[in-house]
């Protein structure tokens, strides 16, 4: 339960900017307190909470950050308070469906200025927004959020317990730095109780580094006593005894009390914490707040199946907590951190994090048996609280992430049937970081980096979310790859042209049960994950297909390759790859492209605009662009051939 919400700044956004419909908008910053009985059924799910330290009550109390982004006259909001779970601290919900220009201490952590507005989406849509924190690992640097939750204890006293770290450098940790963060405070600095080890790609066996070739610097850093620094893109694990482990699952019940008193509350007066507080969202008498969205970007996607997954969209009352739930580009995953010495910033791909916890069942919402247990099992609870639900993935998370069981059988052999509650989309064609702003630039890849921006089909969707949610209105049908109509096949299996100096992957990342992350270990049987099929181009045949792809001016994909000095033969982490078309028939043939080129395939600009506005029309039409999208597309195409064509806009 929530026992008390403190304000501590208001301050109006953009210097009071009046949005159209809604007026001004103002920032509230501060901080939730909670306390959580660890005998309530509803918190039972929560790892070591029967560890924890309790107060005079009984109960365990934990502090949150929180942040609000409201009209200033509530009475002119629209009644829908959208969440965002951040992401690592951090809020992307502006620069991902506003555009926001991405800055460190603008849009992404402490919103005030117009800039940080972008182009006004979710504002001029009169939404209200709020977040608090789940992670107490997340920086919370320049207003990044966070939480505070208390440290297990077993009777005997505080836990040690021997942990493994990877670092992969010039991908999850920063190449220039010479020392490898630990995840937790090391309970001894000896040598003789720890160990490294090195290997060049996941599949290869560990190499171990002598003791006398790496040293603590403290407890809680290590590094290689050559001072050379750490191989780039090499996997470095790292065994040590860890103690203190936080109670990280009490995230999950923290955004559950805290959407729940913004959602249901008017005041707050608790036995438990003897504080009181008004729900900012209410006018004293009743709550401004109807219906509730959340939305998740990446691991915050995955932490939001796992919200759903645990119970946690009930809450202390059995009322449903989130209306309706926007995942993007979250795969089949959860997070890594409703366990004992949790790292939820794990995220496995074929190369980087593999063996630490993400996929575990179930990953579907219709229901399949579980191999292992022999029982059904389904992302959805069937408690009366689930969402309504649609999930957006990108061709990355079906290379490198399994997106496709959450549509298929885990054998790859049938697909499922989605439940009615439950819309799936693939954006074709486009790699996991996709966002506005971005260019095809050189990476850790063989090809240039995919700058397809994906954000057009996610607010379409969000807003068919709103409407399915507060109006009853159907929304679209789920866009998937399928097996039935052949569009789910095995990396083998994709029929990509022949571009010469193009290096493709052979395999798809491995989705396999896991055991134990400390101890990692071969698994004996894996799950059949499927990756789309394209068109003669390399563009992926299904899912929403946006201008840039279905009018396309390159070949756009999910997956890119790493080159030296990375592993080669590894997929690129989340990158895809950007291959443009050539411009004339001519230049087509010297390089032996067998893609006809722009010329071939438009003839001139007239016509690809022609093209454009076809398309576009389609998407509006079908609701998976919004009319001002559709609209903007058109007026862009014609620069975007002038460039393609070697000229200037």
């Amino acid at each position: 339960m929530l026992t008390g919400l403190r304000i501590d700044r208001i301050e109006a956004f953009a210097n009071g900017e009046r949005f159209a419909g809604v007026g001004p908008y103002e920032c509230l910053t501060g901080v939730a307190f909670g306390a959580l009985d660890p005998l309530d059924e509803r918190n039972l799910a929560i790892a070591d909470l029967a560890l924890a330290p309790r107060n005079e009550a009984g109960y365990v109390e934990y502090e949150t950050d929180v942040f609000i982004l409201k009209p200033a006259a509530m009475e002119r909001a629209r009644g829908v308070l959208l969440f965002e779970v951040n992401n690592r601290g951090r809020k992307m919900l502006l620069p991902i469906m506003n555009e926001a220009a991405p800055t460190t201490t603008g849009a992404i952590n402490d919103p005030k200025s117009l800039a940080d507005a972008g182009n006004r989406f979710v504002f001029e849509r009169g939404y209200t927004m709020a977040w608090c924190g789940w992670d107490p690992d997340a920086p919370t640097a320049n207003q990044g959020l966070s939480i505070r939750v208390p440290t297990a204890q077993s009777a005997e006293g505080p836990i040690v317990q021997r942990v493994r770290d990877e670092f992969v450098f010039g991908t999850r940790v920063s190449a220039g730095r010479t020392s490898a963060p630990l995840s937790f405070v090391a309970a001894s600095t000896a040598q003789h109780e720890a160990r490294l080890t090195v290997r060049e790609k996941e599949g290869d066996p560990r190499v171990d580094i002598p003791a006398s070739q790496w040293r603590f610097d403290d407890a809680r850093s290590i590094s290689l006593s050559d001072h050379h620094g750490f191989r780039p893109g090499w996997i470095y694990d790292f065994w040590y005894m860890a103690q203190d482990p936080k109670i990280q699952g009490i995230g999950f019940a923290a955004t559950r009390d805290f959407v729940s008193f913004l959602r249901t509350h008017t005041s707050h007066v608790n036995e438990v914490g003897k504080r009181s507080q008004t729900n900012p969202l209410s006018d004293g008498d009743t709550t401004a707040v109807r219906k509730v969205l959340a939305f998740g970007n990446s691991q915050s996607g995955r932490y939001l199946r796992h919200h759903i997954s645990l119970g946690f969209n009930r809450d202390e009352n059995g009322e449903r907590v989130f209306d309706g739930v926007l995942t993007n580009v979250a795969g089949i995953g959860k997070v890594f951190t409703n366990e004992r010495f949790a790292q939820p910033y794990r995220t496995g791909t074929q190369h980087e994090d593999h063996a630490f916890p993400e996929n575990w069942l179930p990953f579907a919402h219709a229901e399949q048996t579980d191999p292992d247990t022999g029982k059904l099992c389904s992302l959805l609870r069937g408690d009366g609280c689930d969402p309504l639900i649609i999930e957006v993935n990108t061709a990355t998370e079906y290379w490198q992430k399994g997106a496709s069981l959450l549509h298929t059988d885990l054998h790859g052999a049938q697909d499922l049937s989605i439940p009615e509650s439950v819309r799936l989309f693939m954006v074709a064609s486009t790699q996991h970081g996709g966002r506005a702003g971005l260019t095809a630039t050189p990476g850790n890849g063989h090809q240039f980096s995919n700058p397809h921006n994906p954000t057009p089909a996610l607010r379409a969707l969000l807003v068919a979310l709103e409407q399915w949610v507060v109006e009853g209105v159907t929304p679209p049908d789920s866009r998937v790859p399928s097996l039935q109509d052949g569009q789910l096949v095995t990396p083998p299996e994709v029929r990509f042209p022949a571009v010469p100096g193009i290096v493709r992957p052979t395999q798809c990342n491995v989705i396999a049960p896991r055991a134990d992350w400390v101890t990692p270990s071969a698994p004996t049987r894996a799950y059949a994950a499927r990756v789309p099929q394209v068109d003669e181009d390399g563009n992926d045949n299904t899912g929403i297909r946006l201008p840039d792809v279905a009018v396309p001016l390159a070949t756009l994909t999910g997956w890119n390759v790493y080159q030296p000095p990375y592993p080669q033969g590894e997929l690129c982490d989340r990158e895809g790859s950007c291959i443009p078309l050539a411009r004339t028939r001519q230049e087509r043939e010297e390089t032996n492209d067998p893609r006809p080129s722009l010329a071939e395939r438009y003839g001139d600009e007239e016509n690809y605009v022609r093209e454009v506005e076809r398309v576009v029309e389609e998407l509006a039409n079908a609701r998976l662009l919004l009319r001002e999208d559709a609209s903007r597309f058109v007026k862009e195409a014609a620069s975007k051939w002038r460039v393609a064509m070697g000229g200037r806009d």
